[in-house]
């Protein structure tokens, strides 16, 4: 008997805060395009170490690495934005600055998985999906 969520994006991120809050270093969730895009744009600003693809029986498995083992996490806090009930759209100049633009928000665009600074450079609004800092 498999679980199935209805929110994966909010599935790996608690996995990621999770995994920290307990001092892991590496976690590992049932991979699909959307996990993958987020953690690497995650892994491009530094928040994670690794991010590969485990190939498995019957679906294949995304491996993080948070952080180096004996180092510190590079997130204070993950948290999803836009929820399955209230999802959040904004414009391209209505993207929001983390902690002063010490943090990042994922945004999806109609070009892909883009962090605020990217996603705004380019004028593209969509969905926030996660902020991190």
């Amino acid at each position: 008997m498999s679980l199935q969520t209805t929110d994966s994006i909010s599935d790996l991120i608690t996995r990621i805060r999770n995994a920290i809050a307990v001092g892991k270093n590496e976690v590992r969730v049932p991979t699909s395009k959307l996990k993958k895009a987020v953690a690497e744009e995650l892994k491009k600003a530094n928040y994670l170490t690794a991010v590969e693809v485990e190939e498995a029986k019957p679906r294949d498995i995304l491996h993080i690495v948070i952080n180096e083992p004996g180092m510190s996490a590079n997130i204070n806090e993950i948290a999803k934005v836009s929820k399955p009930g209230k999802r959040v759209y904004v414009g391209a100049n209505e993207i929001p600055l983390i902690q002063s633009g010490r943090g990042i928000v994922l945004v999806s665009t109609s070009k892909g998985i883009l962090n605020g600074f990217a996603a705004r450079k380019a004028k593209l609004g969509g969905e926030l999906l996660v902020k991190v800092y």
